[in-house]
Order: C-alpha cells, then structure tokens, then sequence
C-alpha cells in the first residue's frame, strides 16, 4: 500500500516538469493537448492490458459470513479512532497538496522570485522524484518499525517544508523546500494508506479503503479553494501558515491518540 500511495504522490507532483518545459516552449495551451494524448494512453492501457480482480475478492469471501450493510461498516469505522485520525492525515496532506503545492508554490516561484516555467517545473519535479526514491524505503520501514513512527515525524516535516516556502527568496531555497516536501510527503503520505487498511475490519476493507481515498479527496478539492480564498484575503504567506499549522495540528492528535496498527508475526 506503501509503494501504490507513494506512487500516486509522485505521479501527480511529477507533472509541472513535463508542463513547465512544455508551456515555456510551445505556449500555455501545449500541457492541456499533452495531458489529454497521455489520458488516452493511460485509459488504452487500462482498458486492454490490466486484468479484472473482481474474481479475487469473491474468493476471499468466508464462506457462512454475513458483513453488515454499509452504513453500518461505516458507523464501525467512524468510531475507530485510529481509522479517523489517519484519515484526517489523509485529508490533509491532499489539501495542502493541491491547495499549497500545485496552487500557491507556482505563483510564489512566478511572482516573489520571479522563475522561469521551466525552472518552476524543475523545482517542482525535484521534490517528486525524491519522494518516489523514499517510496520503497517508506515501505520497508513501516513494516520493520511499525505504520505510527513513520507517519508522524514525516508529517511534522511536511509542514516545515511549507514554513520554508514562505521564506524562500532564491531558486536554491524554492528547490531544497520542494526537496524536503518530495522526501516527507512521500514517505509520510504513502504510510497512511498502510495503516488504513490495517485498521479495516475482516471482510470491510472495501469500505476502509473508498472511505479512507474519499476523504483524501475531499482534501483535493478543498484545499484549492480553501487556500486560494486565504491568499486573496491575507496572501501567500498566510496562507503556507496555515497549511503547516494543520499538518501540525492533525501530526500531534495522531501521535497522541492514535495506536499503531502493525503488529509484527
């Protein structure tokens, strides 16, 4: 799960590099025509190459079992304090992802220290590529020293990463804060979807799991949204504040409350 989330993080930070590139060369409109070229490849190879798995969860069904309706696995996972605390993790990070990274960092990079496309993308693809050199890494430590002592110092750093945005003034500070954001984001944020799924009930990890992505993307939607109404009123600066103040926040009540989920055989 580890690797598959870390995976994911990468692939959505890995883009403003081949955007960067593309629209400093051949206009704005050229990451568009390219993104939608390389989603009907993806859909093409999904389509014709990736095998149905349904067939598997059928036959990992118990035979005699009965699972409760879905609002009730849902009333099972709400009071699991765990499930809830590293859902907010989730959330989190995807908010201040989408609402701090792909939002707010691109202007400061534009705008205070005045960067090209290019060198934004570079930047950027920096920090990506770092974090999927710590996906495999993430994944062996949180089975060798449990899920909670790589989630929460990694989302402390997630945080500080951002404190370093608001400060940096130079193309070295922008690339070593996407550095550090890349290395703590693919680490911590991969480490969550391990420990959900470790906190599913037998036989509900389906609705674990759609629960746990749902909120995550809840996060990217919000985030945006929510971060931009920030910098409009107060600006950039304020607004990375706030983005680490709830990494901070939601760091600390995980620490504090929730139990680690890996048990080793």
């Amino acid at each position: 799960m580890a690797i598959y989330q870390g995976t994911f993080i990468f692939a959505v930070g890995i883009g403003p590099l081949p955007g960067g590139l593309l629209a400093q060369n051949f206009g704005l409109l050229a990451p568009f025509w390219f993104c939608a070229f390389a989603s009907f490849i993806a859909g093409s190879i999904a389509l014709f190459s990736v095998k149905e798995t349904r067939h598997l969860a059928r036959q990992k069904e118990i035979k005699g079992t009965v699972l409760p309706s879905l609002a009730d696995q849902l009333k099972i996972l709400s009071k699991n304090i765990g499930f809830v605390l590293v859902s907010g993790i989730a959330l989190s990070h995807a908010l201040t992802r989408t609402g701090g990274l792909f939002n707010i960092i691109p202007i400061i990079g534009s705008f205070r220290i005045q960067l090209a496309y290019d060198e934004i993308g570079i930047a950027l693809a920096i920090g990506s590529l770092l974090g999927l050199c710590a996906v495999y890494p993430a994944g062996v430590a949180v089975d060798r020293w449990g899920r909670k002592a790589i989630i929460v110092p990694f989302t402390f750093v997630t945080g500080i990463s951002f404190l370093l945005f608001a400060v940096a003034e130079t193309f070295f500070w922008f690339a070593f804060a996407n550095a550090l954001w890349g290395i703590a984001s693919g680490i911590g944020g991969s480490a969550p979807a391990a420990y959900a799924a470790d906190s599913a009930p037998p036989g509900m990890n389906a609705s674990a799991m759609s629960l746990f992505r749902m909120l995550g993307d809840i996060g990217y939607v919000v985030g945006p949204i929510l971060l931009g109404f920030i910098v409009d009123i107060h600006g950039t600066n304020v607004a990375l504040y706030m983005a680490a103040s709830i990494l901070f926040i939601i760091g600390t009540l995980f620490a504090r409350f929730a139990p680690e989920s890996y048990k080793p055989d």
